[in-house]
């Protein structure tokens, strides 16, 4: 059975060594796409940022002085307990927690809404950019294209031609 395992193996090894010449002669193209950089200087990407943006600031600002309001109930509060009654201090305490308890919560709504918006913007891009990428890749005739590397070469970086590509289907 060793035996038997080892032959196959060394016939195979011989089969890949038999044609390394013929496919090293033929040329092999390969590309690099940074995701980081589409998503930071591609138009779509951008203009999935203002809209974003433009969704979202109101709410935002609506949050910040709503935690703004808070916190200067809760300094008043801690400038005033000392001299309140038992009774109004723990009135008021207890109205600081709720309200920190239902700011809080719409802070949370707002992020999951906020991080379920920009998912889907992202995933917009993400399609968009993988069919400038393909756009790239066939004109070009690659025959390969990475997304993630630990390191490229920067004459492999196709990222210019396909935010190019990606920029040029904007406008249709």
């Amino acid at each position: 059975m060793k035996t038997c395992r080892q032959f196959v193996s060394l016939a195979l090894l011989s089969g890949v060594l038999a044609f390394a010449p013929l496919i090293q002669a033929q040329e092999f193209k390969l590309g690099f796409v940074n995701t980081e950089r589409i998503f930071r200087e591609a138009a779509t990407a951008k203009q999935a940022q203002a809209k974003l943006e433009q969704e979202f600031s109101r709410r935002e600002k609506e949050l910040v002085d709503a935690g703004n309001t808070l916190k200067q109930a809760s300094e008043k509060f801690e400038r005033e307990a000392p001299t309140l009654a038992e009774s109004q201090r723990n009135s008021r305490q207890k109205q600081l927690i709720d309200q920190d308890r239902e700011f809080q919560r719409k802070r949370r709504e707002f992020q999951e809404d906020l991080n379920a918006r920009k998912n889907e913007e992202q995933q917009i891009v993400v399609e968009r950019a993988n069919r400038a990428v393909k756009q790239v890749a066939e004109a070009e005739r690659y025959d390969v294209i990475f997304q993630e590397a630990v390191y490229i070469n920067p004459k492999h970086d196709i990222t210019e031609k396909v935010i190019k590509a990606l920029n040029a289907s904007v406008g249709k």
